[in-house]
């Protein structure tokens, strides 16, 4: 292409770099409330008995906080490594469905790459990467790692922030101000803005209620089964409303 200037090349189009700043802006929301959680996080593993630097290894490694907050009190309660693991492994069990959806999109990547987006992979990224790529954009790998990246290096950046500061002023947050109930509010800051049609309504309406309802299973098992109802219970929902879309068409 030409440039409008005669003498100056025009900067070529990067839609990696394009689809980064779109994900920065998409997700820059949710971000706060990210923060807080991450702040709740790092109060409860030095509440909990671990020393500073115990604390700041496990947030920047297992960076997981459903599986460190499950972990702490059987780490407090000297319970065995392996329990320790399996627990935070089970709670952690809803990453493989997310990678199993979002994997084929990174198909084309090295493993080490995609390695690498497994660690940083987290919650919030299933609620806009499918909505930016649905499934019939397998095989139109422009845009996604870079629209990956921007979510999951600003979760990143949101969640370890908060998490070092909660570390650091632990000591200094009285238990009665209940810190971990504004976690719980931010947790919902962040979620309501997804919910942006009626799969997405229904999915949490069943999730909820299934998340109740299983509340007493051991290793937090209930989390898991909340999640998996509420993906089918979507699902179904969108099929109900393709079928009466091709119903309408048909009798037009």
């Amino acid at each position: 292409m030409n440039s409008p200037y005669p003498g100056i090349c025009p900067v070529p189009h990067d839609p990696e770099k394009t689809a980064f700043k779109e994900a920065m802006r998409s997700s820059a929301p949710a971000m706060p409330g990210i923060f807080a959680w991450g702040v709740v996080a790092g109060m409860a593993m030095m509440q909990s008995g671990l020393t500073l630097w115990q604390a700041l290894g496990m947030t920047l490694v297992v960076f997981a906080g459903s599986a460190q907050l499950a972990a702490l009190p059987l780490m407090a309660a000297n319970a065995p490594a392996m329990v320790v693991f399996l627990t935070g492994l089970v709670v952690n069990l809803r990453f493989v469905i997310f990678a199993a959806s979002m994997g084929p999109h990174f198909a084309h990547l090295p493993w080490h790459r995609r390695l690498w987006y497994g660690y940083l992979n987290n919650d919030i990224m299933m609620g806009f990467f499918p909505q930016r790529f649905p499934i019939h954009t397998l095989g139109q790998p422009s845009g996604k790692a870079g629209y990956f990246a921007g979510i999951c290096y600003m979760n990143w950046l949101a969640w370890q922030s908060g998490s070092v500061l909660g570390i650091l002023v632990a000591s200094q947050v009285p238990a009665a101000w209940g810190v971990g109930f504004a976690g719980t509010l931010a947790l919902l800051a962040v979620m309501i803005p997804l919910v942006a049609n009626a799969a997405a309504l229904v999915a949490v309406v069943v999730a909820g209620a299934v998340a109740v309802a299983a509340y007493s299973l051991p290793y937090k098992l209930g989390l898991l089964l909340a999640l998996v109802a509420g993906m089918v219970a979507a699902t179904l929902v969108d099929l109900l409303k393709t079928r009466m879309q091709a119903g309408a068409g048909e009798s037009a």
